[in-house]
């Protein structure tokens, strides 16, 4: 009787324990959303789902170095197709690079057939291919969220990505997002041995055909604080892609 008693008394306990560690943490199961719908939404916010075109400056910046400036135009269509034109340095105009699904290609103007490239490979800086081509986490990633935190009197969604296979970008990240407005807030990436080896955050919001996105991403090297690349974006706007602009065969036309 007398261990009846006491096992109800550790079940009531035991239960209380977790309903208060649930609502400390505000990890409420009435008002938090499926982890895929909070980086949809994100992934909303940070570029249309349309096909669009945009400019990108990339600025590298190292504490032995002169500031490196790279500058490209980027198409896309979903999250699927995207070609990458190196618009300077002038040394480097004319190399396209081509995303289609998980495959990616580079064209050098020097040489007749392209050259196929892993998304993660560095393109420039702590930017690696897959930073441009395959910018946006659905699809690519399993979401679970791993809790709520309270940064500068605001809540974020802190959700674990992992990697649906070894074809995308980074094998696991840790991404906050605005808990309010769903709007990205930082990036962890890490790489297969669970190594934190960059940070990324999105800044200067401001208004690109009709949603207010991230205009600015600051991509720090995780073990050299002093190494980053800074990606500024301008002159977005939609486009009708059709699919053969994602081709080989019309990259090659457009490079004669």
């Amino acid at each position: 009787m007398q261990t009846s008693i006491a096992r109800r008394f550790a079940f009531a306990a035991a239960v209380t324990l977790l309903s208060n560690i649930i609502l400390s943490g505000s990890l409420r199961a009435d008002d938090v959303p499926d982890p895929a719908e909070i980086v949809a939404a994100a992934d909303r916010i940070r570029f249309p789902q349309e096909g669009f075109q945009v400019d990108i400056s990339i600025t590298t910046t190292t504490s032995d170095s002169e500031p490196d400036v790279r500058e490209y135009r980027v198409l896309s269509k979903g999250n699927e197709n995207t070609v990458i034109l190196t618009t300077a340095p002038a040394a480097d105009r004319g190399q396209i690079m081509l995303m289609r699904g998980r495959d990616f290609w580079a064209f050098m103007p020097s040489v007749s057939q392209p050259i196929r490239l892993p998304l993660s490979q560095k393109l420039t800086g702590q930017v690696a291919n897959g930073d441009l081509a395959r910018a946006n986490f659905t699809g690519d990633y399993n979401p679970k969220l791993s809790r709520i935190e309270e940064i500068n009197g605001r809540e974020y969604y802190v959700l674990e990505l992992s990697a649906v296979d070894r074809g995308v970008t980074y094998p696991r990240v840790l991404y906050w997002v605005d808990k309010k407005n769903y709007n990205p807030y930082k990036a962890e990436f890490y790489t297969l041995s669970n190594r934190l080896f960059k940070t990324c955050r999105f800044q200067k919001f401001e208004s690109m055909e009709g949603e207010v996105r991230p205009t600015q991403l600051v991509m720090e090297n995780a073990l050299k604080k002093d190494e980053r690349s800074i990606l500024d974006y301008r002159k977005m706007k939609l486009r009708d892609l059709p699919d053969k602009v994602f081709t080989k065969d019309y990259l090659k036309k457009v490079q004669e």
